[in-house]
């Protein structure tokens, strides 16, 4: 082999080494890329405290008394004087690759089309993910609270409050009446940060007809119920709205129609939704679905609003198999502290029904919700929990 032959083989090994570097470069991007716009938060003092205001480690006198002491049992960090090298931080390292706890706004549209054009948020929940407990924790949100949407003021008349679960429908590009690039799930999560001091990391919205298409992809969802669930009513007798006691093997539509009966109160179906959710979780974890991850995320790109990227959902369908049962909660606020109020709305010209609670003491909990102390007991599997408190997933 001559010289020149050798120097040509080396030239276009180097540039295959280059070209080579160059594509793995790309599938890295490809796979670090988030799916959707980012969320664009501000940082805002919230509920208008002076800046000198801290929050109180300490619960409110509603809270209940394990709670309580769990919160009164909250050090405050010592104080570290200031050097002229400061050190950064140690990163926080966790299983499959996730660092510092994360929190997702997961949303459920009440629309029935392909799109996110329009649609209400039917179900909220703050999904908070701890890789190295590890631990997830999921809280629910009544959509009908009555708060303060930025951005709607001035496409009505003025008026910049509705209720909670239409921040999203006026923020996706039916109504688009926010510049958000996050749209529907960008608008109601700056909502519930304005009004609750929610901290959120990223957004998953998922359509009526796209839950039904994952539930069907994954061959379906076994759910038991502690007691019979009775959607019927005297317009409508059909038995597809009789769910009786026990264990049910149920299709997407089943699942769906389950998720949606609020016939004995939304603190029920709020119930009933989590108990589907921890279903589709087991199954999204068996031995026989895990390999056939990737390709399903891949079948449902476009028809889900999200901004996590593909390597975010891997970390998560990672996490999903490494957590022990009792550590997957499903918790709402205490069903005491609301009753059932109306309020009048410009907007229908009429009042609609709405939630009467303290705010103060939401925001209370989802303080302890953000720094992961609440809930904090540890709750046995064979527990079953009453409605309104925590559900854990068996």
């Amino acid at each position: 082999m001559t010289k020149f032959e050798k120097a040509t083989i080396a030239f276009l090994l180097v540039i295959a080494a280059f070209l080579g570097m160059v594509f793995v470069g790309f599938i890295i991007a490809k796979w670090r890329q988030p799916l959707g716009p980012a969320l664009q938060i501000p940082e805002v003092t919230p509920f208008g405290m002076p800046p000198t205001w801290t929050p109180n480690p300490q619960p409110t006198s509603t809270l209940p008394a394990t709670q309580a002491l769990a919160s009164s049992q909250i050090e405050t960090a010592p104080v570290i004087a200031a050097s002229d090298t400061p050190q950064a931080p140690a990163p926080v390292v966790g299983l499959c690759g996730g660092g510092s706890p994360k929190i997702i706004l997961v949303v459920g549209s009440d629309t029935r089309a392909d799109g996110y054009t329009y649609g209400l948020a039917d179900v909220i929940r703050l999904v908070r993910v701890d890789f190295v407990i590890p631990k997830v924790t999921v809280l629910e949100f009544p959509r009908d609270l009555w708060v303060e949407i930025p951005d709607i003021a001035d496409n009505l008349n003025g008026q910049d409050h509705e209720k909670l679960n239409q921040a999203y429908l006026y923020g996706n590009r039916g109504f688009g009446y926010t510049d958000d690039p996050a749209r529907g799930p960008g608008l109601l999560a700056r909502t519930l940060t304005l009004n609750f001091g929610t901290q959120i990391d990223n957004y998953a919205a998922v359509n009526m007809r796209t839950f039904t298409k994952i539930v069907d992809a994954v061959g379906g969802i076994d759910v038991t119920l502690p007691k019979t669930v009775d959607g019927r009513t005297a317009d409508d007798r059909d038995k597809r709205l009789l769910f009786l006691e026990g264990t049910h093997h149920l299709n997407g539509t089943q699942a769906l129609t389950l998720a949606r009966i609020r016939i004995d109160g939304v603190f029920s179906r709020a119930d009933n939704q989590d108990r589907v959710l921890c279903a589709l979780r087991d199954k999204l974890t068996s031995p026989s679905v895990i390999p056939n991850i990737p390709s399903l995320l891949r079948s449902f790109q476009g028809a889900v609003q999200t901004d996590l990227s593909p390597e975010q959902l891997g970390q998560l369908a990672c996490i999903g198999t490494q957590i022990q049962p009792h550590n997957i909660v499903f918790t709402s606020f205490p069903q005491d502290l609301f009753e059932q109020g109306r309020t009048y709305d410009p907007v229908f010209d009429k009042g609609v029904f709405t939630w009467k609670v303290d705010y103060d003491i939401l925001r209370d909990y989802v303080r302890q919700f953000n720094e992961g102390t609440w809930p904090s007991e540890v709750i046995a599997p064979e527990i079953q929990q009453e409605e309104g408190e925590s559900i854990i997933c068996e």
